[in-house]
């Protein structure tokens, strides 16, 4: 099994991100091929992962895929790589809530028998640093901690005064990296502008990164940890052996990618093109559907940031609308929603649904289990599924319509018609598997490849 190790930290906020993103990219540039995975529903930092590693970011979501996937798509996505680097989530032991850690940084290292090397923020601390790695590696023993980088270090003397507070613990300091003001990346209201929106700025992040981790990390000490991970015998998870393909015809699913749709995780189009689609991507922005497009799948990202220009490209709104009118198949989750509405703050979108959308300054964020609340062609009634929510944005219904979910405490989420199925929910389809199935096949009948 491939070496691999687990970037994790007492809590937010501490720099794992960059530590992990220059973790990957220094590693590339010695000459390692590099996966890189996130932890959680996060889509922003795998796309900062793709530009370090130069493969497909990935997510290890327990909650979201199951446990027992998380080993499988682990070794699926780190295939012909000589080295993993998997990013954490928040605080090394904070799960979804309400579970005791289910879905942690702490629960995958363990589902993946992998190290973890913990990123300590020293920045307003010295000694006592070592009494945060020495309460980190006592929480649960279960969970092996192997090194520990020292992040956001001013002087040298501060530099020595958090060496002497963890040399106690015996857990060995890996590296100290100072202060870099070339580390900030554009942020806006849901994290870090994604990577596809600002390459360059990300790609110069992503350099700084990697200068800085190569400058102050002992990168063979840190291969050496990974290399020591216990062994992990699993079987690499096969799209393939998911779905059935049909004997004959490949109808195109088109699906929206660009800088405004980049929400989206790598198996998706992995389990679509298992399912026998010709997956087309294209840009909302500034193309037409793809020729032939049989179906369509809109994901999430950040519409409300581009909503005049989705909004100018009127040929593709038309497009859409007039596909759908005739049958048209379409999953949308999050910003694919706000983009079926008439119009999103203001501006004109496809008006596939009867439903107006907004920004506004509440954050819904977190794990939901739906229940499907009708019978479509994806989903059938009553279908209990995982999903998570991340937006700020709220879609105002008119009277009638179908909900697509049932959610806890009564309440409804999203739209269904007889060939759409739009909502907030994101869905990892590793967990799915037929919903891509029953879309390709949809999407057959569409382009009348099968009655």
């Amino acid at each position: 099994m491939i070496p691999r190790i687990v970037v994790a930290a007492p809590a937010s906020g501490a720099g794992k991100t960059t530590v992990a993103v220059g973790l990957m990219a220094a590693l590339r540039r010695a000459g390692h091929t590099v996966a890189g995975f996130k932890v959680g529903p996060d889509y922003i930092d795998p796309g900062f992962h793709a530009v370090a590693t130069g493969r497909p970011g990935r997510n290890l979501d327990a909650m979201l895929s199951g446990e027992e996937r998380v080993a499988p798509l682990f070794a699926h996505g780190a295939a012909g790589a000589g080295i993993a680097v998997v990013e954490g989530v928040m605080g090394l032991y904070d799960g979804a809530l309400g579970t005791e850690g289910f879905s942690s940084t702490a629960h995958v290292a363990k589902l993946l028998r992998a190290p973890v090397v913990l990123v300590v923020d020293a920045s307003a601390a010295g000694r006592s640093v070592g009494a945060v790695v020495q309460g980190f590696v006592a929480y649960d023993t279960g969970v092996r901690i192997v090194g520990v980088i020292l992040n956001k270090v001013g002087t040298d003397r501060h530099e020595a005064e958090a060496r002497a507070g963890v040399a106690p613990t015996g857990v060995p300091v890996l590296g100290v990296l100072r202060r870099d003001t070339r580390l900030t990346v554009p942020s806006r209201h849901l994290g870090l502008v994604p990577a596809d929106e600002q390459r360059a700025q990300a790609e110069a992040a992503v350099d700084a990164a990697a200068e800085l981790v190569r400058a102050g990390v002992d990168l063979e000490a840190f291969v050496a940890a990974a290399r020591a991970a216990s062994p992990l015998e699993t079987e690499a998870w096969d799209p393939a052996a998911e779905v059935t393909p049909a004997d004959e015809g490949q109808p195109v699913v088109a699906m929206a990618g660009g800088p405004v749709f980049s929400f989206r995780y790598t198996e998706t189009a992995e389990l679509l093109t298992a399912a026998g689609a010709d997956v087309a991507s294209f840009d909302p922005l500034h193309d037409s559907l793809p020729e032939g497009t049989a179906a369509l799948y809109l994901g999430g990202g950040f519409p409300e940031m581009h909503a005049e220009a989705l909004s100018d490209n009127k040929q593709l709104r038309t497009q859409v609308a007039t596909a759908v009118a005739g049958g048209l198949p379409v999953i949308a989750e999050c910003a694919g929603l706000l983009y079926l509405c008439r119009e999103l703050d203001g501006h004109a979108m496809t008006g596939v649904l009867p439903a107006t959308a907004r920004m506004t300054p509440k954050l819904t964020l977190g794990y939901r289990t739906a229940i499907a609340a009708s019978t479509t062609a994806f989903f059938d009634e009553g279908r209990r599924v995982r999903g998570h929510e991340f937006h700020r944005t709220a879609v105002e219904l008119d009277a009638g319509g179908d909900p697509a979910w049932y959610l806890p405490g009564g309440k409804v989420e999203g739209i269904t018609r007889p060939s759409v199925h739009a909502s907030y929910l994101h869905l990892h389809w590793t967990a799915t598997p037929d919903v891509p199935a029953r879309l390709v096949a949809a999407a057959r009948i569409y382009a009348g490849l099968e009655q």
